[in-house]
């Protein structure tokens, strides 16, 4: 963590020709910058940028306070592609979750035992199994409209992030993908690939995304604004 007067932020390097700087899901503000670049230059972009990033950090405060907490309790609304799913705690089941007759069936016994925790990880598994394949349908679909091929697809914790890719071109996706409608999973989807392209956000990156995804603003504005509240 490192400060420029009364902004903390943290520092990536990769081997990236330019550098940005990003608000993350968690609040924290990051400079993506190349190998090269010296920390008064990342200085000089910090104090550059010093009201964008103001503006932004407030609008990040303002979605966060909306933030939904859930409780595993009957009647809970939890999301999948972009639908919310009443709980019920059944008894007479084996599987931890299951999603059947409009509702999320979880194990009462698992919640008894071992509580939140149990729970949400009953959840994310769920996710993570839902997901490995129908992310990895979305990536073979889109992988040959952007122009490039993709090694391994995952889908895990990631953090504060959407998904990432790797230099040897693997791919992992954030189980929380699966509780977005099934147009954002491909927003984040394409996003990912074309970073195949441009490891930045510049304007050559999102002239890729265009190409593929008109749109793609539409859902970008929706994934900032409900993006703090896909979450169980």
């Amino acid at each position: 963590m490192k400060v420029a007067d009364d902004i903390k932020y943290d520092v990536v390097r990769s081997r990236r020709r330019t550098a940005d700087v990003v608000i993350e899901r968690d609040g924290r503000v990051l400079v993506r910058a190349p190998k090269s670049l010296g920390e008064k230059r990342i200085r000089d972009i910090i104090e550059r940028k010093r009201f964008w990033i103001y503006k932004h950090l407030a609008e990040w405060r303002d979605l966060n306070a909306t933030r939904v907490l859930r409780e595993y309790r009957n009647g809970e609304g939890f999301l999948y592609l972009g639908r919310s799913y009443r709980l019920l705690l059944v008894a007479d089941q084996d599987e931890s979750l299951l999603l059947k007759n409009g509702r999320f069936c979880l194990r009462r016994d698992l919640v008894d035992r071992g509580g939140i925790s149990a729970a949400r990880a009953a959840f994310r598994d769920y996710y993570v199994t839902r997901g490995r394949e129908r992310i990895a349908e979305r990536v073979c679909y889109f992988a040959p409209k952007v122009g490039v091929s993709v090694g391994k697809i995952d889908v895990r914790e990631l953090g504060h992030r959407w998904a990432s890719c790797s230099p040897k071109g693997n791919l992992a996706f954030h189980w929380k993908c699966m509780m977005a409608p099934p147009t954002i999973i491909d927003y984040i989807t394409v996003h990912e690939l074309c970073h195949f392209h441009h490891l930045d956000h510049t304007e050559a990156f999102w002239n890729e995304v265009d190409k593929v995804m008109p749109k793609y603003r539409e859902r970008k504005d929706w994934l900032r604004i409900n993006g703090a509240g896909l979450d169980v």
